[in-house]
């Protein structure tokens, strides 16, 4: 590391620099203009839009991208990000679902035999008189 201190910004100023004519990005706790790189990207310049004003890492590890394209990266450098000021990670918790009531299984089995039972004596009478009526014939 040469003599030169490296630019430290905060999440809240990277995420200022978010449009055509101006966007950065957060990757692996650095900071990188690539303003300049939107027309040349092969993911097309709203890939790079999207991923502004966040940690923009998952999304590059994503896409796995090239060793060529790992070394283009230096190019852009501006800086580095301020880890604190990046929001911790929420853990994900599912959304609240009803509970499952055990019993109200034999009130819905209860219902389905309330509908075969009844077909399936119809079913027999049908078939007794069939058997019947070609047997007398």
């Amino acid at each position: 590391m040469s003599g030169e201190e490296r630019k430290v910004y905060t999440l809240a100023q990277v995420s200022e620099h978010n449009n055509p004519k101006d966007c950065w990005l957060v990757i692996e706790g650095r900071v990188f203009d690539v303003t300049k790189f939107l027309e040349d990207h092969p993911g097309g310049d709203e890939v790079l839009l999207s991923a502004t004003g966040k940690d923009a890492t998952d999304d590059f590890e994503d896409v796995g991208h090239s060793s060529s394209a790992r070394a283009m990266m230096d190019e852009f450098y501006v800086g580095d990000i301020d880890s604190a000021s990046i929001p911790t990670k929420m853990k994900y918790t599912p959304p609240k679902q009803p509970h499952y009531n055990q019993d109200k299984t034999p009130e819905f089995i209860i219902k389905v035999l309330q509908f075969l039972i009844p077909l399936l004596i119809l079913g027999v009478a049908v078939g007794i008189r069939f058997y019947t009526k070609s047997t007398s014939a």
